[in-house]
């Protein structure tokens, strides 16, 4: 009777072992199962016609007109369209939000603003109680 095993007299025994996985059928299966739930995906979306009721709270007011502070590259510090000094800028946020220091201010930095004078400008507003600041970049990339 053969043995499974070759015995240490056999020509077979001099033969490397074969350690290798073949790992082909896994990746075909896992192929498949890709291909099935690609093909599965789209058919799980759930459609369903509902009739919504209508709401009965009135929107909330759109803020006023957006407040900007702006940074040229020459220091200059700006509040809307009106230049500002460093010292007075938080009365006179306070004078034109009404002292709502909860409302979102917007900030634009010139790209070639310094960033010590960049977070100079940031830690006064922080200062000034004005802690929702927006920072406004250029689209484009430019």
């Amino acid at each position: 009777m053969a043995s499974l095993f070759p015995s240490p007299d056999d020509d077979t025994a001099d033969m490397p072992e074969l350690c290798e996985i073949n790992v082909t059928p896994f990746i075909d299966v896992m192929l498949v199962l890709l291909i099935i739930f690609m093909v599965v995906s789209p058919l799980a979306t759930v459609d369903l016609k509902i009739d919504l009721p209508a709401a009965t709270a009135k929107p909330e007011p759109r803020p006023d007109k957006p407040l900007f502070v702006s940074l040229k590259a020459d220091h200059s510090l700006y509040l809307g369209e009106s230049p500002v000094a460093r010292g007075q800028l938080g009365r006179l946020l306070d004078a034109e939000t009404g002292g709502d220091r909860q409302r979102t201010l917007f900030f634009q930095a010139d790209k070639q603003a310094a960033y010590e004078d960049v977070l100079g400008v940031m830690d006064a507003l922080r200062q000034a109680g004005y802690l929702k600041v927006g920072l406004v970049g250029r689209e484009g990339g430019g």
